[in-house]
C-alpha cells in the first residue's frame, strides 16, 4: 500500500498528523506500525477520542494518552514496539500525568499478559474493542488497569468517520473489510482480527462521499482480503451453511462493489489492497479494465513459488494456479503492475524449493516487492505444528537472493516508462527537494518532476526522462 517499493520490512512507525477541535483540551498522541488497516484504524480511533475531548499532537512530551497501534505479523515488529514502549517511559518519568495504551494486534495476542511484562501500560485494547475506549479510559483514571480484547463477529466501524490524520489530503483509506478467514499456517491475522466481516455497501459508498466532498482525489478500498468482501445483510459468511444458501440473497461481491464505486465517483482515482489469489476472481479485473478510474495495479501476495510450501503454508492455491491468474490478468489489462509478498526460509523449504521461488519471480517479473525471512509467532499452526528448521544465515542468503531478482525487474520496468507521456496524481513536495513534485501514477510507480503553477491533487501529464531504481524523473508538458 501506498508507494510500495522494494523493502524488506513494511513494519514503519508512524505518528499521526495534528487535528484540533474546537473545545477539546486532552491531547492524543498516536503512533501505528505495520498495514495500512492499522493506519486507518488509529484513525478511527481518534475520531472515537475526538468526542471525548482529545485532539491529536505530533509531539510526544506534551500527551495526556499515548497509543501505539501495533503489528504482530513478524516478531522484529514486536520488538520494535518494545523498544518504542522504553521510549515512553522515559517520557512517562518527565510527563507523570501521560497514560499509556497498547492497541492493535499485539495487544489481541498478548492479552493481560503485555501489562504484566511491560510495567509502563495502563490499558490493553484489541482491534475490535476500539468504542470501548471511553469506559477503558475511566478505569485507568480511577487507578486500575484496563484491558479489553474481546473479538466480534459484527463489528466493521462503518458508522465511524475517520479523522484523516494519515493523509496527505489527497489520498485515503476506506476499510471494506476486518479479519480473515484464510487459515494460512504461519499467519496471526485470524487469531489478532478474528473471522471475516465485510462492510454494508452504503456507508462505504457515503464514506467516499465525503472524502469527495473534502476534494479528495484517491481512495484504497482496504481489507485482510479484499477479494473475499461479500455483502448480503452482516453477520459471517460461515453462518450460512453453503454457497447456494449466499447465493439466495442479495449479495453484493468485490467485483460489484468495485464498479458501484467506479461509477459514483467517476473523478476519483480507485485503488485497493489486499488481494489473496485464491480469492480474487477475473470479474475484478475486468472491472478493473472497464474503468480508466481504478488504477492498474494489483499487489498479489503469493509467499511462495514452490507448490509443495504453499500447501504446507495452508494457501489454498498452487504455483501453476497462481501462474494462470497471473497470465490472465496480463491477458485482459497487458499495462497492469504487479507487486508481491514473497516470504523465504518457511518451515522445511529446500534448495529445490527455494529456487522455484527464483523461477516464479522470473515468470512474473513484479513491479514491486515485499519481501522477509520467515520468522514463527506464537500460537499460529506452524509454530505449533512444524520446525523452524531453516538456519538464519540459510534464510539471509535466499532473502537476499530474491531482493536481488526484484531489484533488477523493478528498474526493468520503470524503465519501461522513460520516453513516454503518463499521468501523474501530484501528492507532495519531493523528499530530496522542495522544487520538485511528487506523484504517482495508475501503476503505482513513483516520479518526481520540476514545479510549475499546479497545486498538490492536480493530476497532471508528465513525460518521463529518466529513472532511477525507485523513481521516474519527468518534466510537465
Amino acid at each position: 500500500m501506498g508507494s510500495e517499493k522494494v523493502i524488506e520490512e513494511k513494519n514503519q512507525g508512524q505518528a499521526l498528523l495534528t487535528e484540533k477541535k474546537e473545545g477539546n483540551s486532552k491531547k492524543l498522541y498516536i503512533e501505528s506500525y505495520g498495514c495500512a488497516m492499522n493506519l486507518n484504524d488509529s484513525e478511527i480511533v481518534a475520531s472515537i477520542l475526538s468526542k471525548e475531548g482529545y485532539n491529536t499532537t505530533h509531539i510526544i512530551e506534551e500527551a495526556d494518552l499515548v497509543l501505539v497501534n501495533t503489528c504482530s505479523i513478524r516478531e522484529k515488529a514486536e520488538q520494535t514496539v518494545r523498544k518504542r514502549l522504553e521510549k515512553y517511559n522515559a517520557v512517562k518519568k518527565i510527563n507523570p500525568r501521560m497514560k499509556v495504551g497498547v492497541l492493535g494486534c499485539m495487544a489481541e495476542r498478548l492479552k493481560a499478559k503485555f501489562l504484566e511484562e511491560e510495567k509502563i501500560v495502563d490499558l490493553v485494547v484489541g482491534p475490535d474493542a476500539y468504542r470501548d475506549l471511553p469506559n477503558l479510559l475511566e478505569e485507568v483514571s480511577a487507578g486500575r488497569d484496563a484491558i479489553n480484547v474481546i473479538l466480534s463477529k459484527e463489528e466493521t466501524y462503518g458508522d465511524v468517520s475517520p479523522v484523516r490524520l494519515n493523509s496527505n489530503g489527497v489520498s485515503a483509506f476506506v476499510s471494506i473489510t476486518r479479519g480473515c478467514d484464510n487459515m494460512c499456517t504461519f499467519c496471526v491475522v485470524p487469531f489478532t482480527r478474528g473471522r471475516e466481516r465485510s462492510r454494508e455497501p452504503k456507508s462505504i459508498l457515503e464514506e467516499i462521499k465525503q472524502l469527495s466532498e473534502q476534494n479528495y482525489k484517491e481512495i484504497t478500498l482496504l481489507g485482510q482480503n479484499v477479494d473475499s468482501y461479500l455483502w448480503y445483510g452482516g453477520g459471517l459468511k460461515k453462518d450460512f451453511k453453503n454457497a447456494s444458501e449466499i447465493a439466495q440473497t442479495t449479495a453484493v461481491g468485490f467485483a460489484e462493489l468495485l464498479e458501484m464505486v467506479a461509477v459514483a465517483f467517476p473523478k476519483i482515482r480507485i485503488r485497493f489492497s489486499t488481494s489473496n489469489p485464491q480469492d480474487m476472481n477475473l470479474d475484478v479485473i475486468h472491472a478493473m479494465a472497464k474503468h480508466k478510474n481504478i488504477c492498474k495495479y494489483v499487489h498479489l501476495p503469493v509467499q511462495s513459488g514452490s507448490t509443495s510450501v504453499l500447501k504446507r503454508m495452508n494457501r489454498q492455491h498452487s504455483r501453476e494456479e497462481y501462474m494462470e491468474l497471473i497470465d490472465n490478468i496480463k491477458k485482459i489489462i497487458p499495462e497492469c503492475a504487479l507487486s508481491q509478498d514473497m516470504m523465504t526460509g518457511f518451515c522445511g523449504e529446500t534448495e529445490e524449493e527455494h529456487q522455484d521461488t527464483l523461477s516464479l519471480l522470473e515468470y512474473v517479473k513484479y513491479d514491486f516487492g515485499f519481501m522477509f525471512a520467515y520468522s514463527e509467532r506464537p500460537g499460529t499452526p506452524a509454530a505449533k505444528n512444524m520446525e523452524d528448521d531453516i538456519p538464519l544465515a540459510v534464510k539471509k542468503r535466499r532473502l537476499a537472493e530474491i531482493i536481488l531478482v526484484q531489484q533488477k525487474h523493478s528498474l526493468y520496468h520503470l524503465e519501461q516508462f522513460v520516453g513516454k507521456t503518463v499521468e501523474i496524481l501530484i501528492e507532495g513536495s519531493s523528499k530530496k527537494s522542495d522544487v520538485h513534485w511528487k506523484g504517482r501514477n495508475s501503476q503505482n510507480a513513483v516520479a518526481v518532476f520540476p514545479k510549475g503553477d499546479e497545486k498538490i491533487g492536480d493530476f497532471v501529464n508528465v513525460y518521463i526522462e529518466d529513472c532511477t531504481s525507485a523513481t521516474l524523473i519527468g518534466k510537465r508538458i
